[in-house]
């Protein structure tokens, strides 16, 4: 969070988020932030309590003289209906909900009551999955809109603070549920953990951060193979060719996580498994001239030497990448690297900044963006239907429709704008007009990326 940002809570009625709250209440003017309201999502699952709670956010919101923006959501039968856990249909239900709150409250940024100790809860949860360096990264501190503010406050210190202060809190019974996953680790495992070594959550914790830090480098090490490696592409949400000799390889931790980029970037939704990765790459590897994997929303087919990668002819097609009559299909921009876009005449380039004199006296063809702000790995590509963003120093989000005009780029010249989207298809710069104000650089020591737009020669 920096200064001008407008920030939204994320409230459920519980000692985290209430805490959150009545802190940032206390803090902002001082950060420089405004508060832009409360968000409670009413998951209908405990019937008359799951309404007290949103009740007591309404009241706290009017209390204070902010807008909240709340909805329900019958999350038991949207997890029947999935076939999911309570836990993931919740979750879903609220990030889902979050960007429409967002965009109603002119909020630029949401936070979360996540703290130590859910942090600590993850990890062994994910540990006990067998999952790598990804899954023990645990909770990150931000992503996208949504930021994380307490991930190093106990719990207890949260509801030390309420009681500092004599503010109520609502305690949700189900919390006390051991049949819950979640609620076995909390009440069962980590005082166990904590006798046998004291300070139990907080070393979790501490093992979380250093996990991101070697996720951030492999990920960013296997990204960087991505040139010899792929054959054939056309973009977010269409299908890829990879030389599945090179792939084979390649050190597995590093094919594993180019798998999983190149996933995501073709089929969003596929959510592969460990195990699916593992045949994924088992499909590469195999000496038979052909094979086929037909997996959650994507198909990987090898023909000789040449493993693709493709929806699902029955899944979803993906909302993130919705093409219009004048797309051009998007380029990959490697980091470090530059890729030509001859629909708009220019080249756009990626580097690596190191110091504020890099990046603090940049041109109108150039940006800085900071380098946690985006997601890897990044492409090129003009404007979709339905693309927003917040520009740089701007009040809140607007379609890009709106910004294009308001700079005053002819009709006729707006299908050449070129745009650097990241993994996630967010707009991280409008180039030679604005960087997303989410992407700004605020910690330049933390790692900057220096974006460049020049005229094809």
């Amino acid at each position: 969070m920096g200064v001008d940002d407008r920030v939204a809570v994320a409230v459920s009625g519980g000692s985290d988020s209430v805490a959150l709250f009545w802190l940032l209440h206390a803090l902002a003017p001082d950060l420089g932030l405004e508060l832009a309201g409360l968000i409670h999502v009413n998951h209908q699952l405990r019937g008359a309590e799951s309404d007290g709670d949103e009740v007591f956010c309404r009241r706290l919101a009017d209390r204070m003289g902010l807008p909240i923006a709340a909805t329900g959501v019958d999350v038991a039968a949207d997890a029947r209906a999935r076939r999911v856990s309570m836990e993931v249909a919740a979750r879903d239900a609220r990030y889902q909900f979050f960007e429409t709150a967002a965009r109603d409250l002119g909020a630029t940024v949401i936070v979360t009551g996540h703290t130590l100790d859910d942090q600590a809860e993850t990890v062994i949860l994910r540990l006990l999955r067998g999952a790598g360096t990804r899954g023990l990264s645990g909770v990150r501190a931000r992503r996208g809109q949504v930021a994380r503010p307490l991930l190093h406050v106990r719990r207890a210190e949260a509801r030390d603070y309420l009681i500092a202060r004599d503010e109520a809190w609502r305690d949700d019974a189900s919390n006390l549920d051991t049949a819950i996953a979640r609620n076995r680790v909390r009440h069962e495992l980590m005082p166990v953990l904590e006798s046998l070594a004291p300070g139990a959550a907080i070393v979790l914790a501490r093992t979380a951060r250093l996990a991101q830090d070697d996720e951030n480098y492999l990920m960013e090490a296997a990204i960087k193979n991505r040139p010899a490696l792929v054959v054939s592409e056309e973009g977010p949400g269409r299908p890829v060719e990879l030389d599945a000799g090179t792939l084979s390889l390649l050190p597995p931790a590093l094919a594993r996580r180019l798998i999983r980029a190149l996933v995501a970037q073709v089929a969003p939704g596929a959510g592969l498994s460990a195990a699916h990765l593992e045949a994924v790459l088992g499909l590469a590897g195999t000496d038979k001239p052909a094979g086929h994997l037909d997996l959650a929303g994507l198909t990987a087919q090898k023909r000789g030497a040449v493993l693709s990668l493709h929806p699902r002819a029955d899944a979803p097609e993906s909302v993130s990448n919705p093409v219009g009559s004048n797309a051009w299909a998007p380029r990959a921009l490697d980091v470090p690297g530059s890729v030509a876009v001859p629909e708009a005449s220019v080249m756009i380039s990626a580097t690596r900044g190191t110091a504020a004199v890099e990046w603090g006296a940049l041109g109108a063809g150039a940006a800085a963006v900071q380098m946690q702000s985006i997601r890897l790995p990044l492409f090129v590509r003009n404007r979709r239907p339905g693309d927003r963003l917040r520009p740089l120093g701007a009040p809140g989000r607007r379609k890009l429709q709106d910004v294009l005009v308001d700079r005053k780029v002819p009709r006729g010249e707006r299908d050449r704008v070129a745009l650097v989207v990241d993994a996630d298809d967010k707009i991280v710069w409008v180039a030679g007009l604005t960087v997303a104000h989410d992407c700004r650089v605020t910690a330049p020591e933390d790692g900057v990326l220096i974006l460049e737009q020049r005229t094809a020669e």
